[in-house]
C-alpha cells in the first residue's frame, strides 16, 4: 500500500477497484482524480431497476456507489481505507437513467478513521443521492 503522503496513480486505483467481482459487475470506472475529488462512473444496467413502473434504480445500488466512492476517495487522497465503519445515505430523487456519476471528497483524513462525502448525479448533473462514510484504515 502507499504511504500517507503518496497518492496512488489512477491506473493503480483502477487495478484495486477491479479486484472485486461486484465492482466489475457494476461496470465502475474511475474517470477523474484531482487534488480534492475522485469521480467514479457507473453505466446504467437494467438489472439495477427495482421499480419498473418508473424505471428507477434500487437504493442499495446507489448506497453501494456512495460507499465505494468514499472508500476509494480516502485511498486516492492519501489515506488507507479497508472497511466501512459507518454510512449515511440521503436519496433526493429517483435515478432513472445512466450513466451515474459519483463525486467523492475527503472530509477528514485520520490515522484510524477517515471520512468522505459523495454525491451522485445523473447525466444532467441533477443530484440523485448523497452520503457520508467513515472508513477504518
Amino acid at each position: 500500500m502507499t504511504s500517507r503522503t503518496e497518492r496512488p496513480e489512477l491506473a493503480e486505483l483502477r487495478k484495486m477497484l477491479y479486484i472485486a467481482p461486484f465492482h466489475r459487475w457494476l461496470g465502475l470506472d474511475i474517470v477523474d482524480l484531482t487534488e480534492r475529488e475522485l469521480v467514479l462512473e457507473m453505466p446504467w444496467r437494467d438489472e439495477i431497476v427495482s421499480n419498473p413502473m418508473i424505471g428507477s434504480a434500487h437504493g442499495g445500488i446507489l448506497s453501494a456507489l456512495i460507499d465505494l466512492t468514499g472508500l476509494y476517495t480516502v485511498n486516492a487522497l492519501g489515506g488507507t481505507a479497508r472497511a466501512t465503519a459507518d454510512l449515511r445515505v440521503d436519496f433526493h430523487r429517483p435515478a432513472t437513467s445512466g450513466p451515474l456519476r459519483a463525486i467523492g471528497s475527503l472530509v477528514k483524513l485520520g490515522k484510524k478513521l477517515s471520512v468522505a462525502e459523495t454525491k451522485i448525479e445523473d447525466r444532467t448533473q441533477r443530484l440523485l443521492a448523497s452520503g457520508r462514510g467513515a472508513y477504518v484504515g
